[in-house]
């Protein structure tokens, strides 16, 4: 496999690039104005932040003294403090700490007190954590939750999905079955017969009503993930999957157990799009799934979530739910992704789950294809993993450093320059292999 293979036409390449380049320029100007600040409000002055790498395109000084520029090549980014010897603060500048006075020194990387250096490059991660935070909030915020009891919001009103139900009507039983609580309401659903039309009872202006409708969840596309076979098929939200393989399905758990019981076998869906009837045919991929509990479950997918006839009630979350909302999200991100780094390395799943720049580029687009409101959760999301990942104890990323400063603070002295540079070296050699892992990951796998 090549690189145009993923990347079908000039078009789509385009896309794709710009795309990755504006998420990776957020995140990165998030995680580095995180150092900036936090060094600023420590005493410690940046001479230089900058976004992008390499020619200078534009630049201008501020009174604090530090210049801010955009450089050529949208890779990345840094802020050098006064005092490094480089960009990557990856040792002193002693020749040009020699020349200044104790209380200069105080201002400088180097010089600064060891509580002042920790809190400015552990601000990086945390502020791409306060990033993708605010934005699952943001969301959470303005959708709502959903309401409980569980009721009626607004119905799909489509071809292939009979109505019955109204916005506000309470749902109290389904199929013969007390409805429960929102947080039962997954294995509840999994438990209703596998048939097109249910019988609902409702509660509707104080009157409890009797009625039939399609199932909750029938064969309908709710969400369709990046790099994804759906996704390549063409399929799209609100997509109506009448068959597999020619045999009729009434419910999505019914589509689930075929593709899942599968086994990767290339399947023929007939879907119905407004008022459009026609055959699709994909390949299920290989896919390892975080359990709730804990470790991973390899399953057969074709990349779609769930739609429901309706969609439900919602109310406003506070302020602080919406803020808790966000940070579970992220806490989960970080440890599913660590789970999941654990379990390639001990060989449980594969380690073509671990993505390079390409893969993550086509994420990019693809989420970008599908709205502003998907884009903007990858970045929260791609935010999360830029964070998690700077805080591995490697050299060259910002763990790294936080362990010299773990040594100093044990030691009572810095480590040895010498050290540290042969330290810095074996840690790019690690950064760069795995980025060429991940780049082989995207080629190949």
């Amino acid at each position: 496999m090549d690189l145009f293979s993923l990347l079908p036409d000039f078009g789509n390449l385009v896309f794709t690039l710009l795309a990755f380049v504006v998420a990776l320029t957020i995140i990165v100007a998030v995680h580095e104005y995180g150092h900036y600040i936090i060094g600023r409000w420590s005493g410690i002055k940046a001479d230089v932040f900058s976004i992008g790498m390499g020619p200078v395109l534009y630049s201008r000084v501020d009174k604090h003294g530090t210049k801010w520029q955009i450089a050529a090549y949208p890779i990345g980014g840094y802020v050098k403090f006064a005092g490094d010897a480089n960009a990557a603060s990856g040792g002193a500048d002693e020749d040009a700490l020699a020349e200044l006075s104790e209380e200069e020194k105080r201002h400088t990387m180097p010089g600064a007190p060891l509580w002042a250096r920790t809190a400015t490059v552990a601000a990086g991660p945390i502020f791409n954590f306060i990033l993708s935070t605010m934005i699952f909030a943001g969301f959470m915020f303005y959708s709502g939750i959903a309401a409980d009891p569980l009721t009626v919001g607004k119905v799909k009103t489509m071809p292939g999905i009979e109505g019955g139900l109204e916005p506000g009507d309470k749902i109290l039983a389904i199929a013969g079955r007390e409805a429960p609580e929102l947080e039962e309401f997954g294995k509840f659903i999994a438990d209703l017969p596998s048939s097109k039309n249910v019988e609902y009872r409702v509660s509707r202006n104080g009157q409890e009503l009797e009625l039939t409708g399609t199932h909750p969840f029938p064969p309908l596309v709710g969400s369709v993930a990046p790099k994804s076979a759906a996704i390549d098929a063409g399929l799209k939200v609100d997509d109506l999957i009448e068959s597999v393989d020619g045999t009729a399905i009434e419910t999505f758990d019914s589509l689930r157990e075929i593709v899942v019981g599968g086994n990767g076998e290339t399947i023929t869906l007939g879907v119905l799009r407004d008022d459009t009837r026609f055959d699709l045919t994909l390949t299920p991929r290989r896919q390892d799934i975080p359990l709730a509990e804990g470790g991973f479950e390899t399953r057969w997918l074709i990349g779609i979530g769930a739609g429901m006839v309706f969609e439900p009630a919602t109310r406003q979350p506070g302020i602080l739910e919406a803020l808790e909302g966000g940070w579970n999200r992220v806490t989960y991100i970080i440890s599913s992704s660590l789970s999941g780094l654990w379990h390639m390395i001990s060989g449980a799943i594969s380690s073509c789950n671990l993505s390079g720049p390409i893969g993550i580029a086509q994420v990019s687009g693809q989420a970008a294809s599908q709205g502003a409101g998907s884009f903007i959760a990858f970045v929260a999301t791609l935010s999360t993993a830029v964070g998690l990942i700077n805080l591995f104890p490697i050299p060259v990323l910002d763990g790294g450093h936080l362990v010299f400063f773990a040594y100093e603070a044990v030691a009572r002295k810095k480590p040895s320059e010498k050290v540290m540079n042969v330290l810095l070296i074996i840690g790019l050699a690690l950064v760069l292999s795995l980025m060429v892992f991940g780049v082989t990951n995207d080629l190949f796998c």
